[in-house]
């Protein structure tokens, strides 16, 4: 099969890779049908992630249709439509049973793209494949739950719970790319009183409009925490989320809380950032950091099938999945494209596709 192989810091390319196999009972093989880029992917390609090792093909978000399934799988079965969480669950450790997935000690957690090949392929292995997937509604597209697999579970999780968002609240998100969207997507759902979206780009802040924000701030222009203080009579922001990942975004969010808040840090750091204890301490603020559990995903899925929540305005470019190259060049240039999600299609499933499933399945019998 092809897939996108990371080779290594700046190096990736569409490769002919072996066909993924049943390694234990619990696994499924699934068809990729869909597929997308989070921001990860890109800090691991700068090699801000040093434990991700030349080689693993990149992805931990796809929907896509079950073609095999191991012995000890009793959920799913061939031909059933599934989102391919980013997180994987062993469900017996001490952190599952916490459904703190994320932590997994079973061999589960963030392994896709990260320890284990991930799903920027056109057939994947996903591990623990009772605990790890969840079936696509009928009548739902892909598009509609595609980005159930990492961003929108991370927003609420990370940002809006950790955060402790409550009906009434002043939310300021620091970042309005992806994550930052999300979380003012997701953020609604609490009811704040008011969220307020802080970026340099013009375009993005727009995105945010659209997607729900009271009020946006260029920082770029702007002092950032005097409009955040103009806004709330001088307090702060109750909650702070911090989702860009550099020291400059951490820095201002722990500037614009109000005494007594939260800071839920949702981005990923490359590089150390400066915690001013000195100024903080006496102001009783709260700060959280996390990696996404996936523990509101049902919840969430719930959601969209009753229409209650739309994801689809995430998807802004669509790639065949054998341009996945020039689709991480699309998504690596936001600031020109304007891309907040690609969606990779592999090709329709037609007879050609039916006849590699049984041939995958018949090669590994």
């Amino acid at each position: 099969m092809r897939a996108l192989v990371y080779h290594g810091p700046g190096q990736r390319s569409w490769d002919v890779v072996p066909d993924p196999a049943i390694d234990r009972p619990t696994d499924a093989i699934v068809r990729i049908d869909s597929s997308t880029i989070c921001g990860t992917d890109l800090h691991i390609l700068k090699g801000d992630v040093p434990e991700v090792r030349p080689g693993p093909v990149r992805g931990h978000e796809a929907v896509g249709t079950v073609v095999e399934v191991g012995s000890g799988v009793g959920t799913v079965k061939p031909g059933d439509r599934v989102l391919v969480s980013c997180i994987t669950s062993c469900g017996r450790c001490r952190f599952c049973k916490e459904r703190r997935y994320g932590l997994c000690m079973g061999g589960g957690g963030w392994i896709f793209g990260h320890l284990i090949d991930g799903l920027q392929a056109e057939y994947a292995r996903v591990p623990f494949a009772d605990t790890s997937v969840y079936k696509v509604p009928e009548g739902l597209s892909d598009e509609q739950v595609l980005f159930l697999a990492d961003i929108l579970p991370t927003s609420v999780e990370v940002g809006i719970l950790n955060g402790r968002v409550q009906p009434g609240d002043t939310v300021a998100i620091v970042g309005a790319g992806p994550i930052g969207l999300a979380a003012i997507l997701t953020a609604k759902l609490y009811t704040p009183g008011r969220i307020v979206a802080i970026d340099p780009a013009e375009a993005r802040l727009e995105k945010a409009r659209q997607f729900g924000a009271d009020d946006t701030i260029d920082n770029g222009s702007d002092d950032a925490v005097a409009k955040v203080m103009e806004l709330t009579g001088g307090l702060g922001a109750d909650v702070a989320i911090e989702a860009v990942g550099i020291h400059e975004t951490f820095e201002l969010c722990a500037d614009l809380v109000r005494p007594g808040g939260h800071v839920a840090n949702v981005g990923v750091h490359g590089h150390p950032a400066t915690l001013h204890l000195e100024r903080l301490w006496i102001r009783d603020v709260t700060i959280t950091t996390g990696l996404v559990d996936t523990y509101t995903t049902p919840r969430l899925l719930k959601l969209i099938a009753e229409g209650r929540l739309d994801a689809t305005p995430f998807a802004t470019h669509r790639f065949p999945l054998e341009e996945t190259t020039a689709a991480y060049d699309t998504f690596a240039d936001a600031a020109r494209t304007n891309a907040l999600k690609v969606v990779l299609e592999a090709a329709p499933a037609g007879q050609d596709a039916l006849e590699r499933d049984e041939a995958l399945v018949g090669h590994h019998a």
